[in-house]
């Protein structure tokens, strides 16, 4: 029941979606009617409000983080599984968000969150993937999927354990998954580029 309660709890602070509350705080149009209508904060940043953007981007990644501190510092006692299983629902939350009827983002600023409280050094060294990526291509889909391929692979060489790499695992397979359509678009040389201004949806 302690981790079931602690999942749920995990999951419902990935729901919340930053993207959309910032938008409404700063007075702009929800994020889900413009642009790709990702409520994340690429598509936050195709508003042309850079602030706007980094406090999403920000929320995003604190929710995922948080979620992991939140299960090693208060449920260090129901197994090894727990923390991991945290992170991974707090993913989830953040991809089917109870608060916006199960459609959410793609998770990429939420995973690396996560992968920051399962290491730093993994954080890291996905993060700096991500960035040689986007400043190479200004493609921040192509960042992401890079990123998490990527990641699996550096979890091990660190040596994280097992449990944390099957849920590193999910979670970079679900992105892959999410970026599909991003996927269809780099391929016909139709993918917007991070800076591009945002398009009615």
């Amino acid at each position: 029941m302690q981790l079931a309660l602690l999942l749920l709890a995990a999951y419902l602070l990935g729901s919340v979606p930053f993207a959309v509350v910032v938008s409404r705080l700063f007075g702009m149009a929800d994020p889900r009617t413009y642009g790709s209508g990702n409520p994340g904060a690429t598509n936050v940043l195709r508003s042309g409000n850079k602030l706007a953007a980094i406090l999403t981007l920000l929320g995003d990644a604190l929710k995922g983080w948080l979620a992991v501190y939140l299960a090693a510092s208060l449920a260090p006692g129901l197994g090894p599984a727990a923390v991991p299983a945290a992170g991974l629902a707090a993913f989830l939350g953040h991809l089917y968000p109870l608060f916006l009827g199960f459609k959410g983002g793609k998770g990429v600023a939420t995973a690396a969150g996560v992968l920051l409280g399962a290491s730093g050094w993994v954080g890291l060294a996905v993060l700096t993937t991500w960035l040689a990526v986007a400043f190479g291509t200004r493609y921040s889909s192509l960042a992401a999927l890079g990123a998490s391929l990527a990641a699996p692979g550096i979890a091990f060489l660190l040596d994280l354990s097992p449990l944390w790499i099957l849920s590193i695992t999910v979670m970079s397979l679900l992105l892959l998954w999410r970026h599909k359509d991003n996927i269809k678009r780099l391929m016909s040389g139709q993918e917007s580029r991070i800076g591009s201004k945002k398009k009615a949806g």
